[in-house]
């Protein structure tokens, strides 16, 4: 770099965030001067809207794509031993279920996959055979509702306590001096460029406020195609899941259970401290198609928008969503299945087409960086992936994950890997509840 890392002025616009909060610790750890450091979000550490601002998320190594071998295993690392991340681990186990032929026969190969991986993942995952074997791994899943089931069990899986990490770091940031803006100060409006009006040399936010720095880093999760033009690599897309409250004695008895799954149905994790534990279906995702303008962008174009839970807090999710997580809750906690829901609501991340991110310098503005694209299985690197986006800011990363991570138009980022294309929620009746927020300001 032409400029040393005690020199280098960083913004991290969506710091708040998974990747964000991530890149602003390593330019940390990596002796950039803290007081260079700025991060911006709409909302403080962890943001309300962000997707990693969590109960929790899956914690496990799955074989997607090329890059993902040793990233997971850099991540695990972290989670056992940095002492910042590893409060936040609970390896459980992580339990991978199928029911029918089509997703019994992926589930071997995934199995397989982490066999040839040359890693030593034979000693960590175990393919179940059968119900019984199912039932030692878990017994309190109900036969009957397990029929026909085949498994991995993962030893090294389990759960991670998100929101709880992500503010941890915003801690650690506060802490080492680390500057931040929030609310209208944090939130992006466009980048601000040099005299040939391609080098980025900051931001603007939406109050009118001017950071300046030799580098920006966009990562701004789901909104990432909102405000900037991404050439349709992104498509935002909200998934969803409520919540149920345990006694002390029931939550007793699932403690220490492993992360449940089954691709079919959705999932469930162990109970947290209070009690409370987070199911979710298992579906391609909502989208939500408006006309809009991202910056360079021409003029307005269809683009999925998200809507932020923290700015329209009666939002829940969609009626077909209450009957696929009941269902799901039948399946995996029956006992469970009159319990009232509570916490319904939608989350949203960005698809890319190929389910990789999209961590690269943005090929028309200088010194501008991405860093989105989690395609819903990017939280379990957080102890990882900025150290990765500073190794892109210092032109050092290496060639296997700029080729995965490139700026790359092109492929069908609405159905992505998934098993179809997301639904769009104005077809989709149950999820707004503006006339019951007017109604109490009343």
């Amino acid at each position: 770099m032409a400029t040393s890392r005690a020199d280098t002025k960083v913004v991290v616009v969506g710091g708040g965030g998974t990747m964000g909060s991530s890149t602003a610790l390593h330019l940390v750890r990596s002796g950039y001067t803290p007081s260079n450091i700025t991060v911006l979000d709409t909302y403080p550490i962890p943001s309300a809207q962000s997707a990693g601002n969590d109960l929790n998320k899956i914690m496990g190594i799955r074989l997607r794509n090329k890059v993902d071998l040793q990233l997971s295993l850099e991540a695990r690392d972290m989670w056992r031993n940095d002492e910042l991340f590893k409060p936040f681990f609970h390896n459980t186990g992580r339990l991978d279920c199928e029911g029918t032929e089509n997703g019994i026969a992926s589930l071997r190969r995934q199995y397989q996959d982490l066999l040839d991986a040359g890693a030593g993942l034979e000693k960590s995952n175990e393919w179940l055979d059968s119900e019984d074997a199912i039932l030692a791994k878990m017994p309190l899943l109900q036969r009957d509702q397990i029929k026909g089931w085949k498994a991995i069990f993962s030893k090294d899986g389990g759960w991670l306590a998100a929101g709880k990490a992500i503010n941890a770091i915003g801690e650690e940031l506060r802490r080492k001096g680390v500057k931040f803006g929030f609310g209208g100060a944090g939130s992006f409006k466009r980048p601000l460029f040099g005299d040939d009006e391609t080098t980025c040399i900051g931001v603007e936010t939406t109050d009118g406020t001017k950071y300046y720095a030799d580098k920006v880093v966009l990562a701004t999760g789901a909104w990432s195609p909102t405000l900037v033009e991404l050439e349709e690599q992104c498509c935002s897309k909200a998934w969803v899941y409520a919540m149920i409250q345990l006694s002390p004695k029931e939550a007793a008895e699932y403690k220490n259970s492993p992360v449940v799954y089954n691709g079919d149905i959705g999932f469930f994790f162990e109970p947290n401290e209070d009690g409370v534990i987070k199911v979710c279906d298992e579906f391609p995702g909502f989208t939500r198609f408006k006309q809009h303008q991202p910056y360079g962008a021409n003029e307005p174009k269809r683009i999925s928008v998200p809507r932020s839970h923290a700015k329209h807090p009666t939002d829940t999710y969609p009626n077909t969503s209450e009957k696929s997580i009941r269902r799901a809750i039948s399946t995996f906690l029956p006992q469970f299945k009159n319990k009232e829901l509570f916490n319904r609501a939608l989350c949203w991340c960005a698809d890319t087409a190929d389910a990789a991110l999209l961590i690269c310098e943005h090929p028309k503005w200088k010194n501008f960086i991405l860093a989105t694209g989690d395609s819903g299985h990017t939280f379990k690197l957080l102890p990882i992936i900025g150290k990765h986006v500073v190794e892109l800011i210092e032109g050092n990363l290496a060639d296997d994950l700029a080729h995965a991570w490139r700026w790359r138009p092109g492929g069908d980022a609405l159905k992505s890997r998934r098993a179809a294309p997301a639904k769009d929620l104005a077809d989709m009746p149950g999820w707004r509840h503006d006339d019951e927020l007017r109604r109490a300001k009343l």
